[in-house]
């Protein structure tokens, strides 16, 4: 299972895995009973334990990875049909001899593709190897070109292949860091993975071939395997003379994917004549230390609710909470305490002394936050509402009012304002009076005329 979505902030501080944990592998495994080994988090590729992990080894039936890897790319787009019917060829054998693994595919039998790629890979027939390279390239010698520039495709800058299926050859070689690159690549294919995981597999019967029954190598997978590894997930072994005991396999638990790279490893003989293959049961402690080492943490989550903000002018609200704006996931030595990392949370309306003002919508970032442990920083993650803050009108008027009438510019512009009104109700009122002056004297003039009219006429 991936870890996690695409808005997941995942990050991985290796200094600080690596110190907290190496002390404890180096006592753990300074007698691993591998040449070279390393463990991975399958998801990052963060090394957590590693061996030798660039000193030269034989491919051997690793090399299947690469050429199963290629044939379910086929498939996958759709350059080759998982149910075409394949005829096995008599070139298909020709570079077998005695110590070849093979499931005895004879020349005329007929499979389907994908019945072909088990056959190789669970089956570990070698002539199925062979017969997939000349169904997809044409012929062996061009398929080992395609493995080798997909290996520097990868990065893989010690592997060489000479061959399709890990028939051994001194001039095929490879790495640790090389075989997890390779095999990190290869679990991106579905039908790889799937192939890989297959704890049994029937092919299907033809009119030219009979059903064989293959079952998984890696004794990871056999529930009836005292090696039985219940978190395993897909796997690879390999047992040769010159290269010893390999294996390469993942597991998942509670979220954690890692991939388990171990070469060179040996075959006890106890005096009891019990046998322990070493690359199964070294393999088997590789990941139980990794389990119990390390972890996912989820260091913050985007339903945090981390501060409160006060918001003016709010319709029913005077605040709102902010949350991240994505979660910070850590893979964390189980020695790091969660409370160990610092939350320094930084209010922009605050640091600003400028106010926040409704309206407020959800998701507006009105902050960040930074998570720090012992100086190191680990993440900027926005601070963003989480829930919206709608104006309240008739409040953010009143308040625009009183915010205006405070200004002092304003003031000084009331003040002549008023001394106007007042100026002029006082040339009003003078008016007014000498008006009513002037109209009272022409009443009385009026009057005296029509007096005086009266007077004469008597």
């Amino acid at each position: 299972m991936l870890r996690k979505t695409a808005i997941i902030l995942v990050l991985v501080f290796l200094a600080q895995i690596v110190s907290a944990s190496q002390t404890a592998a180096s006592e753990l495994f300074r007698n691993l009973a591998a040449r070279s080994a390393l463990l991975v988090e399958k998801d990052s590729g963060t090394i957590l334990y590693e061996h030798n992990a660039d000193i030269r080894h034989f491919a051997d039936n690793l090399t299947k990875v690469m050429t199963i890897l290629i044939a379910a790319n086929a498939v996958e787009n759709d350059e080759i049909s998982d149910n075409e019917l394949i005829e096995m060829t008599e070139s298909a054998w020709f570079d077998m001899n005695e110590n070849s693994t093979t499931q005895d595919i004879m020349p005329g039998e007929v499979m389907t593709f994908i019945d072909l790629m088990y056959s190789a890979y669970i089956g570990n027939a070698n002539e199925a190897c062979n017969m997939i390279a000349l169904r997809v390239a044409g012929s062996v010698g061009a398929f080992v070109d395609m493995m080798n520039a997909k290996a520097r495709e990868l990065g893989m800058e010690n592997t060489r292949f000479v061959n399709t299926h890990g028939q051994h050859s001194e001039s095929q070689y490879t790495t640790a860091r090389d075989l997890q690159i390779l095999y990190s690549e290869a679990l991106n294919s579905m039908l790889y993975t799937e192939i890989s995981g297959t704890p049994r597999h029937i092919t299907e019967r033809t009119e030219e071939s009979e059903s064989r029954t293959f079952t998984n190598p890696n004794s990871l997978l056999n529930s009836n395997s005292r090696y039985f590894y219940r978190h395993s997930l897909t796997g690879i072994s390999s047992a040769t003379f010159e290269g010893g005991l390999s294996l390469i396999a993942s597991a998942e638990e509670d979220g954690l994917g890692l991939i388990s790279i171990l070469l060179g490893a040996n075959e006890i003989i106890f005096d009891d004549l019990s046998v322990d293959l070493q690359n199964f049961s070294e393999t088997n402690r590789l990941f139980a230390w990794g389990y119990e080492q390390f972890a996912w943490r989820d260091i913050l989550k985007t339903t945090d609710l981390l501060a409160r903000v006060p918001v003016e002018h709010g319709a029913g609200a005077d605040g709102v909470n902010v949350r991240p704006d994505a979660p910070l996931t850590l893979l964390l030595n189980n020695a790091i305490p969660s409370e160990d990392f610092n939350k320094r949370i930084t209010i922009f309306s605050a640091a600003n002394n400028d106010p926040l003002i409704a309206p407020v919508q959800a998701g507006d970032i009105l902050g960040e936050v930074v998570v720090t442990r012992d100086g190191f920083e680990y993440a900027r993650i926005a601070l963003v509402a989480n829930t919206s803050v709608e104006l309240n009108s008739i409040e953010y008027m009143r308040r625009q009012v009183v915010d205006l009438l405070s200004t002092p510019t304003v003031r000084v512009v009331i003040i002549i304002l008023i001394s106007l009104l007042v100026l002029y109700a006082a040339l009003v009122i003078r008016y007014n009076i000498l008006r009513a002056n002037r109209q009272r004297r022409i009443r009385n003039a009026r009057n005296e005329l029509i007096r005086e009219r009266q007077e004469f006429r008597d």
